[in-house]
């Protein structure tokens, strides 16, 4: 019976969510609506990074790359070949799966810091490599989108895929498939004695995650109507990572809390800094915004060191306990 509360509880709590986010657009400034779907961009990314880093172990430093091939599949599909940008999506996410395959087999040969190191190569080659590739990138020009859409019409359809996808990651994770990617985290050389090919397995989260992050770039490029070389900076995959870490490694609880991170903490940390500063912050000189915003990092992993996931589990241990309970 309280296992049957605990669901209901679950259930309801999703619905009053669901019911919130249908009802945000009607309730807020278009300008929030705006920040509210690339929000919802940036935790459609989070969610398959979580599923390389968190739940397989493999660090990856480069996930603004695989957006940037996911956008730029939207932009050439829409520009030249009269695609609607909203169908180049999963084509976009198919595309950039492929890719993030590709990219796994090579990648089988390091772990760790090499791994990171990598991929974090291959996110600052990219730009370069978009640049000279003229002929399809348009260069440093980049690529304009002809078509525009509300920023309402965005968070819809930003916020509807990220429901389904988050869907499909849940299955993932507590399938046989979440168990075996978390089985190679834990200890390859065991899940390897239990017969698991850690190199399929392996190559399978790089591609299942490339594919949220090529959809995730494709939104992107919708939002923005543009694409070029600058518009997935290094940045952005430090960024992915951290808020993959504020939310939660190896869960998906708090991921929520790690795309706010990502959308609004970079523009109010040095705001948020000055009024609880005790003294007087010339936040708008050279340098200190970016040190401001360093310090924040610091402190939310001091203060929650296994994310906003390990707060949730923190806080809702005893309401928990007491729904699993059986009396005496």
């Amino acid at each position: 019976m309280s296992g049957r509360l605990a669901w209901s509880l679950r259930l309801a709590a999703v619905g009053v969510a669901a019911a919130v986010a249908a009802a945000l657009p009607f309730l807020t400034s278009d300008f929030l609506s705006f920040q509210l779907a690339r929000m919802g961009i940036f935790l459609i990314a989070i969610m398959g990074l979580n599923i390389l880093t968190g739940y397989t172990g493999q660090i990856s430093i480069g996930h603004g790359a695989f957006m940037s091939i996911g956008g730029y599949t939207t932009a050439v599909l829409a520009s030249q070949h009269g695609v609607a940008d909203y169908w180049t999506v999963p084509l976009a996410g198919l595309l950039t799966g492929l890719v993030g395959l590709a990219f796994g087999v090579p990648a089988l040969r390091l772990a760790g810091l090499y791994l990171a190191l990598a991929t974090f190569g291959v996110a600052v080659a990219t730009p370069s490599i978009e640049k000279r590739w003229e002929g399809l990138t348009k260069g440093s020009t980049g690529i304009s989108l002809l078509s525009f859409h509300s920023n309402h019409w965005l968070y819809g359809l930003t916020w509807a895929l990220a429901a389904g996808l988050f869907v499909l990651a849940w299955l993932i994770v507590r399938s046989r498939l979440g168990r075996t990617f978390k089985a190679l985290r834990d200890s390859e050389v065991a899940a390897s004695a239990m017969g698991v090919n850690p190199a399929f397995y392996k190559t399978l989260a790089f591609g299942i995650s490339a594919f949220y992050a090529g959809i995730a770039g494709a939104l992107y490029t919708i939002q923005n109507a543009y694409v070029s070389p600058d518009t997935f900076p290094i940045t952005l995959s430090l960024y992915l990572l951290i808020g993959a870490v504020i939310g939660g490694l190896g869960s998906m609880a708090g991921l929520l809390a790690g795309a706010a991170f990502v959308e609004f903490v970079p523009i109010h940390a040095s705001g948020i800094v000055a009024a609880i500063s005790p003294f007087d912050l010339n936040t708008k000189s050279a340098g200190v915004p970016s040190v401001l915003l360093g310090l924040v990092v610091v402190v939310l992993v001091l203060a929650l060191p296994d994310g906003a996931a390990g707060l949730l589990r923190r806080v809702g241990s005893p309401l928990t306990r007491r729904l699993y309970s059986r009396p005496p």
